[in-house]
């Protein structure tokens, strides 16, 4: 049995997708939600096989989550101008530019944050899912 917790984040975020033949070639912005689920087993009262992961009963504090969150993709993301390597726009002077190894794509994005976020979860817990709002009604989801 798992209790799942999620927590929603919202940033900005310019990208280009270099290889992409569409506009989305072309510099252009987002408002970004992000859906962040976790994952653990439980304890149900009187029921000892079923493990318990912390004394406090909880899967992971929310307020864990946040920080979590926050130091891995909110600060390093939020306002940034993002673009694959060998991107024209990569030498575009600006404050918080962040370069990747692959297109900036929604579906490589989540892979990407999925491969940060992983190494910081306490013992006993797993990334379940992220959930990329790139509009109010597009979405990519990665399920862990």
């Amino acid at each position: 049995m798992q209790i799942l917790l999620s927590k929603e984040f919202e940033f900005q975020m310019a990208h280009a997708l270099a290889r992409y033949p569409g506009k989305c070639r072309n510099l252009h912005g987002h408002n970004y939600r992000l859906i962040v689920t976790v994952a653990s087993s439980t304890t149900l009262p009187n029921d000892p096989t079923i493990p318990l992961n912390s004394q406090s009963g909880m899967v992971m504090d929310f307020g864990e989550i946040k920080s979590m969150v926050e130091k891995c993709i909110i600060e390093p993301f939020d306002h940034a101008l993002v673009v694959p390597e060998g991107s024209p726009f990569q030498h575009i002077e600006q404050t918080k530019l962040v370069v990747t190894p692959f297109e900036p794509t929604s579906e490589n994005l989540l892979l990407h944050f999925a491969s940060l976020l992983t190494p910081h979860l306490p013992q006993g817990v797993k990334l379940h899912a992220l959930k990329l709002y790139e509009t109010g009604s597009s979405a990519a989801e990665l399920l862990l």
